[in-house]
């Protein structure tokens, strides 16, 4: 059994990466606002290693808003293409300002721009109200750079737990938890 889960999750995405024929990055987030009423949605996977899993997003969002509210979230990848899936929960925290910067600036002008135009999560009267805001916010930008908007940032999941699914013949699937502890990662499997 492996007793590293991210070079374990290192091999599995470099793997999925090569087979998974949409979006291998894509994650279901769960949260949950203060009362504890979960919500889940899809994200996508923008930087990992031993300090966790990373998403970006508006903050006045409804994750953001209930990760203010309480900051713990589950994460899933699911690669079909592989039969697997991996399982990650733990609390999360905000990137430093200069690697949301940084990564805001890779994205693409038109993704920058949206950025600025979208108040996602909140009502929208008409899509032409939401194309008229991005034409007026690209107007606005034109010619110079785009800023990345103070609401917009980056999320770290740092793991508590992680958890490897693999399919088996007859539901006798395969699932290998790693808990976090004060001396390190704890290995064990779990009934299907």
């Amino acid at each position: 059994m492996a007793t590293d889960p991210f070079e374990l999750f290192d091999q599995w995405f470099a793997e999925a990466r090569e087979s998974e024929p949409n979006d291998p990055e894509a994650m279901a987030l769960a949260t949950a606002d203060a009362e504890g009423r979960p919500s889940l949605r899809m994200v996508l996977l923008k930087g990992h290693g031993p300090d966790g899993f990373v998403f970006y997003t508006n903050r006045r969002s409804r994750k953001g808003e209930e990760l203010a509210a309480n900051p713990y979230a589950a994460l899933l990848f699911h690669w079909k293409s592989r039969r697997r899936q991996v399982r990650i929960e733990g609390p999360a925290t905000l990137v430093s300002v200069e690697e949301a910067d940084a990564y805001f600036a890779s994205r693409s002008r038109d993704s920058q721009l949206g950025a600025w135009a979208s108040n996602q999560s909140s009502m929208l009267s008409s899509r032409a109200e939401l194309e008229k805001r991005y034409e007026e916010t690209k107007a606005k930008y034109e010619g110079g750079e785009v800023p990345r908007p103070p609401h917009w940032v980056g999320y770290r999941v740092a793991p508590l737990s992680i958890e490897f699914w693999s399919d088996r013949p007859h539901r006798l699937h395969e699932r290998r938890l790693f808990s976090a502890g004060p001396d390190g990662w704890t290995a064990s499997l779990l009934n299907p």
